[in-house]
């Protein structure tokens, strides 16, 4: 599938992964992190390492898990340059532990049933092609038509850039989560409610 070709934006291919997919795409995928998250990976901050990043990776690849993972890659001028990925939530998701909610009823908001919320896990872009909107192209390749009611997203408090983005895109705070991932920081968390057509 093509991006809608936008005056002086390149023409943008995607690629669809399922989890078993995805985990022959491994080796893209670690080489478009590494170019994405430069600095971070630079910082020394031990849950920015590739290793543990690509070990989330299996993790969220898993072909036991059975929960409708979904890889998309972006690709311009045949180079793999962003890629996003998410999974709708089950029942028995740990997605939501270490939440701390803003607002309401913690039960309720976190009541899942595979079919409720689209967990949007990761979207990254390599450095030299930011500013083309390939960001905003796997954004939308990947939550546009989705059946489930909401989408979820989890961003650091400090990442201003990433978080006005995602601001502008329709996406609101409901709170804060510490996942269970080794070494992982407290992340805020989004909601964007999804269109249905």
């Amino acid at each position: 599938m093509n991006s809608d070709d936008l005056p002086g934006r390149p023409a943008i291919e995607f690629h669809h992964y399922t989890a078993a997919q995805a985990r022959e795409q491994r080796r893209t995928v670690e080489d478009i992190y590494r170019a994405s998250y430069i600095d971070a990976i630079e910082s020394g901050d031990e849950f920015e390492t590739p290793d543990a990043f690509m070990h989330r990776f299996d993790a969220y690849t898993d072909p036991d898990r059975g929960d409708g993972f979904e890889l998309v890659v972006a690709v311009i001028d045949g180079k793999p340059c962003g890629q996003t990925w998410g999974w709708p939530l089950q029942k028995s998701t740990a997605w939501w532990g270490g939440l701390s909610l803003d607002d309401g009823d913690p039960a309720e908001f976190t009541e899942e049933d595979g079919a409720r919320t689209f967990a949007l896990s990761e979207i990254m872009v390599r450095s030299a092609d930011t500013g083309k909107g390939v960001a905003r192209a796997l954004h939308s390749e990947l939550l546009d038509g989705r059946p489930e009611q909401r989408a979820t997203l989890l961003v650091r408090p400090t990442n201003t850039r990433a978080y006005q983005t995602y601001l502008r895109w329709g996406w609101h705070r409901s709170g804060s989560l510490l996942p269970s991932w080794p070494d992982a920081p407290t992340f805020d968390v989004l909601i964007r409610e999804l269109r249905h057509r």
